[in-house]
């Protein structure tokens, strides 16, 4: 049975899910929100979708990375002690002056002791789960055609092995390369081997200038490299996750596509980033959310965006993929993009307030920039108040959301200081102004005395978890006890075990089933802002217990079974896990 127990690999074009046999089983091309062309994932029928290397007698199997990459290596064991290493990475690394990130995948395939017999089984999708018809080749490469995106795996393997998938004996290695319909000139097996040495060495100098906790280091530095792979560098967008139509809990139709660029979810990514020292990620983001903020002008900014910047994320559902174990629809697009989110504002003004303050970045707020913000605080005071789907993307009622109004208030908020640094003392006035009265408001109507917290809708009496990060985002002290009360209420209502649920209220599709992964790392986090800094630890100990083998989260996991579900690998998920470690960690100097 298929399970998310998967391995990520990729360089910032493409990224790809590789399962604990090497089959890989996700992968779109040439870009995160293109066509599956490996696509098994989304197939309860192994029929094609999928690159494999079968080992004849197969026994077992182990993966790990190589230490502070994303090259992913999967040892197999056959039942005659035969053993093979399967190699699989995306090419990464500076060449002419640039970073060289080709939409290509390298699998190495290498004999390590014995007398092993492997079939390569190379069977590409087209079309959202169509089988690729009228394959040809040449002496040394296959073609793969489609109507968009002729593939072509280039290999000093027997192709005749390939294409009727025949078992042969690994003498000592065989290289695919699988990418684009281009021609290689040199050695297969030379150009894999320096394209892993090159790529090997790109990642350890990158994880070498990241700041890390001195505690939990090897989680940190896996989600980390996961961030940077969720990463389209060629715009800067961050997607939520890899996948497509991954439910959020079994028969839940709850299906949605995350391949798209959510401005809440990357404005957390940048503060990540910010945090661990990745400023170019961090910058290549800001860049691309002030193209899209300049595109929309004076109009409503969308929650999410695609990978281009493009707003028309039509869904639709796709027939001949039948979904993750069956459980469909899977769905292309996102109907997320014809929301109502008032939170976006706060989002986007947070994320670009960086570079008004941050000395290394290379590009530097002005006035012009700061003016070009402000349009989006009008918005921010006009729509504070005002029903949305809020950040949980209701799709069958609207409230007044508690957090939406908080984040509109950020955007004054940080307007106001933009100002400041800019000098500029009456906008400075304007926008203090407004977030004081905006303040007040939501501390008169999302506060319930009844119950003694700040509740999720104006006037409403429920919770959602959202309300933790009332003081992360500086709208309230920690200490305060209004705060307190609040993370005591959100215990008692939303946690189950040692999970929260984002919320326990029914919506458009009941009530939810599985607790939503970040918000336990909210949760953490908000315990040891109030004092509770052993329970914090425990519970973040625990989380980390329930990631799966290679040290990835999703978005959703069962409460009573630990089982991961919803899309895959979940940015949201693993930013919590940075910003808990670094928050409970010792500092380097208590350390020795």
């Amino acid at each position: 049975m298929k399970s998310l127990d998967l391995a990520l690999i990729g360089n910032c074009a493409i990224g790809a899910l590789v399962d604990p046999s090497a089959t890989v089983v996700w992968c779109c091309y040439p870009r995160f929100d293109a066509d599956p062309v490996f696509c098994s994932l989304l197939k309860s029928k192994d029929d094609f979708g999928f690159l494999s290397v079968d080992l004849d007698r197969f026994q077992d199997c182990q993966q790990h990375y190589l230490e502070n990459t994303p090259v992913l290596v999967t040892r197999m064991t056959d039942a005659l002690g035969g053993v093979i290493e399967v190699t699989d990475f995306a090419p990464r690394f500076a060449l002419f002056g640039r970073t060289f990130r080709p939409a290509m995948l390298i699998r190495r395939v290498q004999r390590v002791s014995g007398n092993p017999r492997i079939a390569l089984r190379v069977r590409p999708a087209a079309n959202y789960g169509h089988p690729r018809q009228d394959v040809t080749h040449s002496s040394n490469h296959i073609r793969y055609p489609a109507a968009t995106n002729t593939l072509r795996l280039t290999t000093d393997a027997s192709l005749t092995a390939i294409l009727q998938e025949q078992y042969f004996y690994l003498q000592e290695s065989v290289t695919l390369i699988f990418g684009a319909d281009e021609s290689i000139a040199e050695s297969v097996e030379e150009l894999g081997r320096r394209f892993l040495e090159n790529t090997v060495g790109h990642w350890r100098s990158w994880v070498r200038s990241l700041s890390i906790p001195f505690e939990w280091q090897s989680a940190v530095i896996r989600s980390a490299i996961t961030l940077k792979l969720n990463a389209f560098e060629d715009t800067g967008a961050i997607v939520a996750a890899m996948t497509t139509s991954i439910p959020e809990a079994e028969g839940s139709q709850r299906n949605w596509d995350y391949r798209y660029c959510w401005l809440r979810d990357s404005y957390f990514v940048v503060n990540a980033l910010n945090r661990l020292g990745a400023t170019a990620s961090m910058e290549r983001y800001i860049a691309y959310t002030l193209n899209v903020v300049a595109s929309v002008g004076d109009g409503q900014l969308q929650p999410v965006y695609g990978i281009d910047g493009r707003a028309e994320l039509t869904e639709d559902l796709v027939t001949a993929l039948d979904g993750y174990r069956g459980l469909g629809p899977v769905r292309v697009g996102n109907q997320a993009h014809q929301q109502v989110q008032h939170d976006v504002y706060g989002a986007a003004i947070l994320a670009a307030a960086h570079i008004f303050f941050d000395q290394r970045l290379e590009r530097r707020g002005d006035i012009s920039l700061f003016h070009h913000l402000e349009t989006l605080g009008d918005l921010a005071i006009k729509n504070f108040d005002q029903p949305d789907a809020g950040l949980w993307e209701l799709r069958g009622a609207a409230h007044i959301h508690t957090f939406s109004a908080v984040m509109c208030w950020a955007a004054c908020d940080r307007l106001a200081r933009i100002a400041k640094q800019l000098a500029l003392l009456e906008r400075e006035e304007f926008w203090q102004s407004h977030a004081q009265n905006i303040h007040q408001i939501i501390c008169e109507r999302a506060w319930n005395s009844q119950r003694n917290t700040f509740v999720s809708t104006f006037d409403g009496g429920s919770l959602d978890a959202s309300l933790l990060l009332l003081a992360e985002l500086g709208f309230i002290a920690a200490k305060d006890a209004r705060f307190v009360s609040t993370v005591h209420a959100i215990g008692r209502d939303l946690r189950r075990g040692d999970l929260i649920f984002r919320y326990v209220v029914e919506d458009d599709f009941g009530v939810p089933e599985n607790a939503f992964i970040v918000c336990t790392f909210w949760y953490v986090n908000a315990l040891a802002a109030i004092g509770s800094v052993e329970e914090a630890r425990r519970l973040f100990e625990h989380l980390l217990g329930l990631r799966t083998s290679l040290g990835f989260f999703a978005e959703h996991i069962d409460p009573q079974t630990g089982e991961q579900w919803g899309n895959f690998v979940q940015t949201y998920s693993m930013v919590g896990l940075i910003n808990s470690a670094m928050t409970l960690s010792i500092r380097w100097d208590q350390a020795f």
